[in-house]
């Protein structure tokens, strides 16, 4: 089945044709470990996580290379400023070596919450520094890069088109408005690959310009060439890396080889907090260790992920926790149901249950459907007839989702009022003599008190309402529109 994804280069949806036949390689910017990484940030590797799955599920192997920026991103993420990880260590009197490694353990610590498939190669500026030096050195040697008193500068204007991923003209940007002014550079948007260091600089290297270090973009160059070769299949990042530093990956990679060094570029939308930025000010950051502490499954906020497809804006709620709370404990249960059933499937079942197999697969192929692809599994998890194939279509399912959903969740042992006990058993008295009318009556009078009564093989299983507000749900409506349940909005 072929598989489609929406180019960042092209602007358009294509078909997916890899360079070699069973393999795919990609390569994804990493974080800059300087600070803890945000549910913002995490979305993004969700993302990715869910490409490598998608891949796997149609039959490819994955090479996948992921950076660590530990030195060089600069926190303007321009050509001024300081340094983020030396901010940082300056802040939190450490050093940047402490800074990396402490908070490379905390990412790291995430994406294993997350159930995030762990790259096959990472690889960490501070140990590619050779590679970077010959990169920008050859750049050199071409007439692509130029010196001046502090930095090696790219300069643009040797490439037949730049930009290429974004849409900014550089004809209408007025010197200064957008980009830092420096007098020894050629052009305003020539940007540094290399950075002389001042006496007092605490992460430097020696060079044929002196004592100096990689600026933030040359890193990835370097690493993707090393690991991948000149042109590999896939690049993936957040949006907001699409007009500084991938357009200056696809910059310096014309500059040595003459190519852009991949075919599809991907990238992931913002995360939006109850409507609006997420900002320190604020104080709507949010970790991962927030979801947590509040007392959810981190993989609620990966389902969470999957409510929106991941060229949108998704708005981050509580509310919208709580109701994938729910959501994946339903999931959870239904596949343990499904477990357990012996109910015997026809042919006709047969084909139901392939169809929603196709179904599935159709739409994870159509660019990361996610929201298209979740209505289906929640088709497969309704399925009237309960039987192992359909819980094993379901462990097939969460290849792709990776939110365990064959993990048995733990009982919140809630108290039934005696009230409900007590029509319950008239209820299942009613039952045993066929009294239908009378069991209907007991049933509705039950809901009303907020509970719903499932007949099942085993008697009759009762789950608690939910408060209904429709007015306080309104930002995860779309949510509701593809994992409706047992409830309306």
């Amino acid at each position: 089945m072929d598989i489609y994804f929406t180019n960042t280069l092209t602007k358009q949806k294509e078909k997916f044709k890899p360079i070699r036949k069973d393999e795919v390689r990609i390569y994804s910017c990493g974080p800059t470990v300087y600070k803890d990484a945000t549910i913002g940030n995490m979305r993004t590797n969700i993302f990715q996580d869910v490409l490598r799955r998608i891949l796997r599920y149609n039959g490819y192997k994955i090479r996948h290379a992921m950076n660590i920026t530990d030195v060089g991103h600069l926190v303007s993420d321009g050509d001024d400023g300081e340094d983020k990880m030396i901010k940082s260590a300056r802040e939190e009197h450490k050093t940047p070596l402490e800074i990396a490694e402490y908070y490379t353990n905390l990412f790291f610590n995430d994406l294993k919450d997350l159930n995030i498939e762990t790259p096959e190669i990472v690889c960490k500026a501070t140990d590619h520094i050779p590679e970077m030096l010959e990169y920008v050195e050859l750049l050199v040697k071409k007439g692509y890069a130029y010196e001046t008193s502090t930095a090696i500068y790219f300069d643009i204007s040797k490439l037949d088109k730049y930009p290429i991923l974004s849409s900014i003209n550089l004809e209408d940007q007025k010197a200064g408005a957008r980009v830092e002014i420096d007098e020894e550079k050629r052009n305003p948007y020539d940007f540094a690959l290399w950075i002389k260091a001042p006496e007092n600089h605490l992460m430097k290297w020696n060079s044929s310009w002196g004592p100096s270090y990689p600026g933030w973009h040359i890193e990835c160059s370097a690493m993707s060439l090393k690991y991948l070769g000149e042109q590999f299949d896939i690049h993936t990042g957040g949006i907001d890396l699409i007009p500084t530093h991938h357009e200056n990956e696809i910059a310096q990679s014309k500059g040595r080889t003459g190519k852009i060094p991949a075919n599809y570029w991907l990238h992931g939308e913002y995360l939006l907090i109850n409507g609006g930025k997420m900002s320190k000010s604020l104080g709507n950051v949010y970790l991962l260790k927030d979801i947590k502490e509040k007392g959810y499954d981190p993989l609620v906020y990966k389902l969470f992920c999957y409510s929106c497809h991941y060229r949108n804006k998704l708005n981050f709620t509580w509310e919208g926790i709580e109701a994938t709370s729910k959501s994946l404990e339903r999931l959870r249960n239904a596949y343990q149901t499904h477990l357990q059933g012996n109910d015997e499937l026809k042919d006709a079942d047969i084909r139901k249950i392939s169809d929603i197999e196709e179904k599935f697969h159709k739409a994870i192929n159509d660019d990361m459907n996610m929201p298209l692809a979740m209505s289906f599994v929640w088709e497969a998890a309704r399925f009237e007839k309960k039987n192992p194939k359909v819980a094993e279509l379901l462990q097939k399912f969460d290849t792709v989702l990776g939110i365990e959903i064959n993990k048995i969740q733990e009982s919140k042992n809630e108290e039934i009022p005696e009230e409900i006990t007590n029509l319950l058993e008239q209820r299942k008295i009613a039952r045993e003599q066929k009294e239908w009318s009378k069991s209907d009556e007991i049933r509705d009078l039950i809901k009303e008190k907020g509970y719903i009564v499932k007949d099942t093989k085993n008697g009759q299983e009762l789950e608690k309402l939910e408060q209904k507000n429709v007015e306080k749900r309104k930002g995860w409506y779309i949510w509701q529109y593809y994992y409706q349940e047992d409830q309306d909005i």
